[in-house]
């Protein structure tokens, strides 16, 4: 029996290991991870492996997530342009449901507004994006502030998981 549902959200470029770890940790803890796309076109990752899509981004509805993960690689610059990415962001924060986000992935969190007052960290990329949208920026591998749960870079991924599982087995 799965413990809930977690979306990811991807398109062409998101960052492998920032998709495919996550996923098969919180796999292994008993989650239902569902590769939520644009379309039902077949996805490259960054470095070339190929992702199903299991769901439709605008099929997704909040209140039947227990989470979201925000993966990095070139991906969030796409996904943070359509309005059914951000309202669902929005939906989940609104209900203070666990947000994961990793490197590049704070991009799309600008988008949704949900970083005012929050510390923040990601790819050093983004680090005046985050700032500008009014988070203050830490240069740690990952934590959790209040239901996000921030990784700073592919090499912070076993960090990044293990603050995931910690958040999602306390909500």
């Amino acid at each position: 029996m799965s413990k809930g549902i977690i979306a990811i959200p991807i398109a062409q470029g998101v960052e492998d290991l920032e998709y495919h770890v996550p996923r098969m940790r919180l796999e292994e803890e008993g989650y239902t991870v569902l590769s939520a796309g644009l379309t039902k076109a077949e996805v490259i990752g960054k470095n070339g492996l190929i992702i199903t899509v299991d769901v439709l981004i605008s099929d997704l509805n909040a209140d039947q997530l227990c989470g979201i993960i925000l993966a990095g690689g070139w991906a969030p610059d796409k996904l943070r342009r359509y309005p059914e990415v951000i309202n669902l962001i929005k939906k989940i924060n609104q209900q203070n449901k666990v947000i994961g986000i990793i490197c590049h992935g704070g991009s799309m969190a600008i988008s949704a507004d949900i970083l005012k007052g929050k510390k923040a960290t990601g790819s050093l990329g983004i680090k005046d994006d985050l700032v500008n949208a009014g988070a203050t920026w830490v240069d740690e591998s990952a934590f959790i502030e209040g239901n996000l749960v921030w990784g700073r870079v592919v090499a912070d991924i076993p960090n990044f998981c293990a603050a995931l599982v910690k958040a999602l087995n306390k909500a």
